[in-house]
């Protein structure tokens, strides 16, 4: 009895230990950043704004798909533009990578969630995960943006 009980025990295990290794796959795919601020300070030239705002994101690595939330107040004017732009760091701009105005709202104060796939032939996966594309929000006041926000994604 003692032995079936060994056994028993020992198949569970076994039995358990894929599931488990599948999950921290899984969990080790998924990138994110959570509260991620956007102020005038990070446009490039800096801006002068009251304007504030934050985004959550969250890549998947085995779909190639970013979720975004954008969230934004004060600005000078109504939204009219926003983008991610890269690959560029910190400090330097770069050309739209995708484009939000057809679901942006076009108000001083808002939000907006959105999905893509990464395309690979100008999105590269590694240029996200290396912090070099940004999200920005432009108005007629600041044509150039008026907002920014570097995406920095941790796993």
């Amino acid at each position: 009895m003692k032995n079936l009980r060994a056994w028993a025990l020992g198949l569970l295990i076994v039995c358990c230990l894929p599931a488990v290794s599948c999950k921290k796959d899984k969990d080790d795919k998924l990138y994110t950043a959570n509260n991620a601020p956007m102020s005038g300070g990070q446009e490039f030239p800096a801006v002068t704004t009251t304007a504030t705002g934050n985004f959550d994101a969250s890549y998947n690595r085995e779909s190639k798909q970013l979720t975004i939330t954008v969230r934004w107040q004060g600005l000078s004017g109504n939204a009219t533009l926003a983008h991610i732009h890269g690959p560029a760091a910190k400090g330097a701009n770069a050309g739209v990578l995708q484009n939000f105005t057809p679901i942006l709202p076009l108000t001083q104060s808002g939000t907006f969630s959105t999905s893509f796939t990464l395309n690979g032939t100008n999105q590269l996966e590694e240029d996200l995960l290396a912090g070099k594309w940004y999200v920005n929000i432009h108005t007629a006041n600041h044509p150039g943006g008026e907002i920014r926000g570097q995406i920095e994604l941790t796993y």
